[in-house]
């Protein structure tokens, strides 16, 4: 009876031993895994919020020259595209700066990964920055803010 009982406790602390071993090799791979979610996060966050309009200092480093760029790149196929479509990669750069943030908060703060909803995230991107846009030529309306020379009457 003894000896059934030995090998019963040894039969437990072979698989105690087990599982924690298993368990020890688990953990780096998990651990590695969100590490590499938590910068990827990280990293998404800041471009994110270098592209948003949530930052007062971008436009000139960032923003500007994208819109100008994209605008630039259409008025290749008509001269009269560049200020719209500068407006218009403006936006598309805002937004792009909203959903990254959104993204990379995301990996960050989530414990458990959940289903995107892209055409949610794309309407709240696209609402805030026209609304953003809507402040700004507000502004520029009621003379708070000063108007480029790109707007100035000649």
């Amino acid at each position: 009876m003894e000896s059934v009982q030995n090998v019963s406790q040894e039969l437990n602390v072979a698989r105690d031993t087990t599982t924690l071993e298993d368990s020890q090799q688990s953990t780096p791979k998990e651990f590695k895994k969100d590490i590499f979610k938590k910068l990827r996060g990280g990293f998404f966050l800041v471009l994110g919020y270098l592209l948003s309009p949530l930052c007062w200092w971008n436009d000139l480093l960032f923003n500007l020259p994208i819109a100008y760029g994209f605008g630039y790149a259409c008025s290749l196929v008509s001269p009269k595209l560049l200020l719209p479509c500068s407006i218009i990669g403006y936006w598309l750069s805002n937004i792009a700066g909203i959903l990254l943030m959104q993204f990379g908060s995301k990996d960050i703060f989530q414990k458990e990964p959940q289903e995107h909803n892209l055409k949610k995230e794309l309407i709240t991107g696209l609402i805030s920055s026209t609304a953003y846009t809507l402040l700004i030529i507000l502004l520029i309306q009621l003379k708070i803010l000063d108007s480029p020379i790109l707007f100035a009457n000649g």
